[in-house]
């Protein structure tokens, strides 16, 4: 559109080149490319090349990179048409030719005032404002002309809007219009098609059809009617699509010399016939809407159009157009690319003219060996088969009517090529896709590569014949003297074992119905004496399945162990891990083998066979370990189990010993608290709440856990030896962390287990103080600075957390919403796992009775070397009980504010900016605040409030894009250098 403006073109073209060679009159180097090095410059050089180039469309990359544009997002052309006019007369204001420096503002700048008008004493006040472009509301209109009408409207001020008369010296209503005062050459007319839809929350086009003439009368607007204001269509600019985040630009522009309009398409441009205007298929939407309007008729002079989207007008003169001349300078580059141009295009048909020899040369060689490519008799596909068949009958000293009937198949079939043909006729096997190559391309294929048929023996494959092909000897020559590769695979290269392997599969697996029948009433018969075999039972109920996946998992093993074609490697390694993986499986019989590979000692696991059903199960599974009925079973294992009984019976005397010692620990009765210090004593003992739920899941379960022998007191220690907790955090957030212990159950704990370090707590007061001003002391002391660090890992724990659990209760009127919940996006798991610990039986209900091996995990605490405990789940009773209506979501603390808001955008459909958080009274607004800088922890309550609830979220990913705030040209070469 620019390019066409000739006045524009022209003044470029006048503008000096900062070229030093340019300027010195050397000359551009031949071997060296031109490079602008100004805005105006690259400009200059694309006018010259859209003027006088041959190239068929002008690719403007260099001016793309110079300004700094992404061409991989999509942006606003009005706001591109803004930025760039702006920086052109910026970059012209330096110029010394008037013509050049005054170019932009001869051609777009056209001027108009805002008038408001007292309506008390009737003052007049102006403020003039230059402007390039009149942007026209579009949204209630179907004319042009009633858009610009509208854009001139009167407006009044009243209420809290009234205007401030200097006059007057007092707010007065009042009255303020546009009046335009002056237009440019080029009127630039902007449609506003995007608008922000405040109910979804996200921009969106108008779609509606404005009419428009080819001639515009811009007196009637005018404040002056003195002058001549007829312009005349030049440009439209459309957008085709019925999204505003996504579509195509196509402009149509008209030729000022000659009269002609041209479609810009991205590289296709295309003239119109008959000097005419036509939109065409452009008014279609990319995506039909069931409630599209009708077309609307249009007189002559006129279009209508749902996608236009600026429009521009020139000024209608009756002098003769301007004809702009390319600079020598320029046109010096222009012929140097098109020579470039031209030896491309001569090198293009050089390549083509090449392509077409070598595809006559290809051609004769095919129309030669196409007629010898096939072996001389006219084989079946299945005559390898036939020949193996032969080998594997005369080894077996049987007929091949045997082999077809253990196969199943008409022995008729592998008598279609006769003995003589198969013994006399010399052929060889190539890669079926390499021959096609070798058809269809007339660059020469790559050497011949036969080795993905090959077998695990290095011969031919009998499931690769599928892709084979059997073509003569003399062609096979030919092939392997030309293109070279291998191995070559002629007659004698056919895998005598693989297919011999291949029947013998075939025949069990057709054999395996009927073998499963007569081992199953083979099983009924009871096996006297010490005749049979020991089987396990779990083997026995799977063997069929297990043998028909044997059989199968050598079908598999034949496809892969024949040769990997190059560059394999990886999948090789691949399958290497997967038979690692399945050798780890217990194969058959192996159920009842021991750890130290003889029989296993539970009779319940086996039964005894006879030798016919072992010998039918050995015939599938030759390499299963072999245990006679007389076998005795494994002597180590008897010892175990002898010493195993021994340590049950010995756990089960020390349990009942402790649990009499410790009645009422185990049973977590009249234990002392340190915020209502128990009277009978002045001082209490502690453990560690760790070795308490250990030694609790021993007592009840004996055989099944391990002992406790120790007290480790130490990890309540820091390194210095001191305690890690003060009194008050004790009897608060700490105290899931120690037992407190009474002096007598001390005394048992001595006894019965190994005790580290020994803790205890001192009421330094008398029992008639109150109990505010009670004194406490312990045995070790507190260590302050250990203490102080513990406090800063705790709390920087809580700021670095990952994948934890929050609550965002909706509120209405700062009522909580009380409703059933939607399901949720993110939600944890937590509270379907608590329910079944509600339902646990009598007795299993402790949160000890279901921990894991080593209870609570302890985590070390960073530059400290001692350890402080960590819990690992949290009770039901102290932790955060989600109501109905109230979401859960998973954040991290590195999290920002806006990415929470949009997963409770998913959760509650409230739009990011409708949404008002608040946490312990605090607003939450900073959206690029991280969660852990604003406080959020672990089970933290969030409040939401939305200021307007909105129904439907149907369009997501639109939603999702308002979310992100939108850049622009920000960054790019358009908002200064």
């Amino acid at each position: 559109m620019w390019f066409l403006n000739l006045e524009l073109r022209q003044a470029l073209y006048l503008c000096p080149s900062t070229c030093s060679e340019y300027v010195t009159g050397q000359g551009i180097p031949k071997d060296r490319d031109y490079e602008p090095q100004t805005i105006c410059e690259h400009l200059q050089y694309l006018f010259a090349l859209l003027q006088n180039s041959n190239r068929r469309y002008i690719d403007p990359s260099g001016f793309v990179k110079a300004l700094g544009l992404d061409t991989g997002q999509q942006q606003d052309a009005q706001e591109f048409s803004k930025l760039f006019m702006s920086l052109l007369e910026d970059t012209l204001s330096k110029q010394k030719n008037p013509d050049v420096r005054n170019i932009v503002q001869k051609q777009f700048c056209g001027e108009y005032a805002y008038v408001t008008v007292c309506n008390q004493c009737g003052r007049e006040s102006k403020l003039i404002s230059k402007f390039y472009e009149l942007e026209l509301n579009i949204q209630g209109h179907k004319q042009l002309t009633d858009c610009i009408t509208e854009f001139l409207k009167e407006e009044k001020l009243e209420d809290d809007n009234r205007y401030f008369c200097e006059t007057c010296q007092s707010k007065q209503n009042a009255t303020r219009k546009i009046r335009l005062l002056s237009l440019p050459c080029t009127l630039n007319l902007q449609l506003m098609r995007f608008v922000f839809d405040r109910q979804t929350g996200h921009k969106k086009k108008l779609n509606t059809y404005i009419g428009f003439s080819e001639l515009l009368d811009m007196e009637p607007f005018m404040e002056q009617k003195d002058g001549v204001y007829i312009y005349e269509l030049s440009a439209v600019l459309i957008h085709r699509g019925v999204s505003a985040y996504s579509g195509h630009y196509i402009a149509h522009v008209k030729d000022p010399q000659t009269g002609e309009w041209y479609k810009f398409n991205d590289e296709d441009i295309e003239k119109m016939e008959g000097k005419k205007l036509q939109l065409g298929i452009e008014e279609d939407l990319a995506e039909p809407s069931k409630s599209q309007t009708r077309k609307p008729k249009c007189g002559k002079g006129t279009h209508c159009s749902r996608n236009a989207y600026m429009l521009v007008y020139r000024l209608q003169t009756r002098e003769k157009s301007l004809t702009a001349e390319v600079p020598t300078f320029l046109q010096e580059l222009v012929e140097r690319d098109n020579c470039k141009f031209e030896e491309w295009c001569n090198e293009m048909a050089d390549m083509r003219k090449q392509s077409v020899v070598r595809g006559k040369i290809k051609h004769e060689e095919v129309k030669e060996l196409y007629q010898r490519l096939p072996a001389e008799a006219a084989f079946c596909d299945l005559v390898f088969v036939v020949a193996t068949a032969r080998l594997w009958a005369v080894e077996k000293d049987t007929d091949i009517h045997s082999f077809s009937t253990s196969l199943r198949l008409p022995a008729a079939v592998y008598f279609k090529v006769p003995k003589q043909d198969l013994e006399g006729c010399p052929y060889e096997f190539v890669s079926l896709e390499w021959l096609q190559k070798w058809l269809d391309e007339s660059a020469p294929p790559k050497p011949i590569d036969n080795t993905a048929c090959l077998c695990s023996h290095g011969k031919l494959h009998p499931d690769k014949i599928s892709i084979m092909k059997r073509i003569s000897e003399y062609v096979a020559d030919y092939f392997y003297r030309r293109y070279g590769g291998g191995p070559r695979l002629n007659v004698k290269a056919l895998c005598k074992d693989c297919v011999v392997e291949r029947c013998r599969i075939l025949r069990l697996k057709n054999q395996l119905n009927e073998d499963y029948k007569t081992v199953t009433n083979l099983l009924k018969i009871t096996v006297k004496g010490n005749d049979g075999f020991w089987v396990g039972k779990s083997s026995l109920r799977s063997w069929r399945q297990l043998a028909l996946e044997q059989l199968n998992e050598q079908d598999d093993d034949a496809d892969q162990n024949n040769g990997k074609m190059n560059g394999d490697a990886q999948n090789k390694d691949e399958s290497t891990e997967e038979k690692r993986e399945e050798e780890e499986e217990l194969n058959f019989n192996e159920d009842l083998v021991c750890p130290h590979g003889d029989l296993c000692i539970s009779e319940n696991e086996r039964r005894v066979v006879s030798k016919e059903a072992w010998k039918k199960l050995k015939q599938y599974f030759p390499k299963a370990p072999e245990f006679p009925n007389s076998k005795e079973c494994c002597s180590q294992c008897k010892i175990l189990e002898r010493e195993g009984e021994e340590n049950e019976a010995l756990h089960k005397m020390m349990a009942s010993e402790q649990k009499t010692a410790l009645q009422n620990l185990f049973q977590d009765k009249c234990r002392p608290c340190l915020g209502s210090w128990p009277q009978e004593t002045d001082e209490l003992y502690i453990v560690s709440q760790f070795f308490v739920e250990e030694w609790r899941k021993f007592v009840r379960r004996p055989t099944r856990c391990s002992p406790v022998s120790s007290v480790g007191n130490s990890a309540l220690l820091c390194p210095h030896g001191g305690l890690m907790f003060t009194f008050a955090s004790m009897t608060r957030e700490d105290s899931k962390l120690i037992a407190l212990i009474w002096p007598s159950e001390w005394e048992a704990i001595q006894k019965l287990f190994v005790v580290d370090h020994v803790i205890k707590i001192i009421r330094m007061q008398t029992a008639e103080t109150s109990p505010e001003s009670t004194l406490f002391d312990s045995e070790p002391k507190l260590c302050p600075e250990c203490r102080e660090g513990l406090l800063c890992q705790q709390q920087r724990d809580l700021r670095e957390y990952t994948q934890a659990t929050i609550y965002v209760h909706k509120v209405v009127d700062n009522k909580k919403v009380m409703k059933e919940a939607a399901p949720e996006l993110n939600v944890s798991s937590s509270e379907a796992e608590e329910e079944r610990e509600e339902a646990k039986p009598e007795g299993e209900q402790d949160p000890d009775f279901n921990q894991t091996n080593g209870g609570a995990k302890r985590q070390k605490i960073s530059h400290q070397n001692y350890i402080v405990y960590q819990k690992q789940g949290i009770r039901r009773s102290t932790r955060h009980r989600k109501v109905r209506g109230e979401k859960a979501l998973l954040v991290s603390a590195n999290q920002t504010l806006k990415e929470l808001k949009i997963q409770i955008m998913h959760a509650f459909s409230v739009a990011p900016f409708d949404q008002n958080l608040s946490i312990d009274g605090k607003i939450l607004n900073d959206d690029t605040a991280t969660l852990g800088a604003l406080g959020v922890i672990p089970e933290s309550v969030i409040l939401l409030k939305a200021d307007e609830p909105i129904a439907d979220y149907a369009a997501m990913d639109d939603v999702m894009q308002v979310c992100m705030p939108e850049e622009g040209f920000k960054g790019t070469g358009l908002l200064g250098h």
